[in-house]
């Protein structure tokens, strides 16, 4: 009976750990399309793609891992947020203040980033191929 019940308790619990990997509240997700403010707002993982968040309110968010691809992020406020591992592809940060942010692992690919605050920011092993950024304290090799 033993040799039935590990297995069986072993296998649902492998199973529920993806389901709660998505961590996205989604009330959230939804105060944040229909207002964009949303400081402190738990939207790790979610699927904000193409959304038009110009001058949202996402100070201390935590985005890690979220889909922000093509999303326009201009003149947002993201200070203090954790954007570590998020897929920013194609996305339009322009004017968007990004200080003590958590930038790593973002995949910033086609992004254009123009005068984008990244004061104490953490950028280590961002992807900016194809990427736009002027002004923004991000660059290759120490230039800026």
């Amino acid at each position: 009976m033993k040799s039935v019940i590990l297995p069986a308790i072993a296998l649902l619990a492998a199973i529920s750990l993806p389901l709660s990997a998505k961590a996205e509240n989604p009330a959230h997700v939804k105060q944040l399309l229909e207002t964009r403010a949303c400081a402190g707002c738990n939207l790790a993982g979610a699927n904000l793609k193409g959304a038009h968040l110009i001058g949202a309110d996402l100070r201390d968010a935590n985005l890690q891992g979220a889909v922000l691809v093509e999303t326009n992020l201009e003149g947002a406020d993201l200070t203090g947020a954790n954007l570590k591992r998020a897929d920013m592809t194609g996305a339009f940060a322009t004017n968007a203040v990004l200080n003590n942010a958590n930038l790593s692992g973002v995949n910033l690919t086609n992004a254009r980033m123009i005068n984008a605050e990244t004061f104490g920011a953490i950028l280590t092993d961002i992807n900016i191929a194809g990427a736009q950024i002027y002004g923004s304290g991000i660059g290759v090799g120490g230039e800026q």
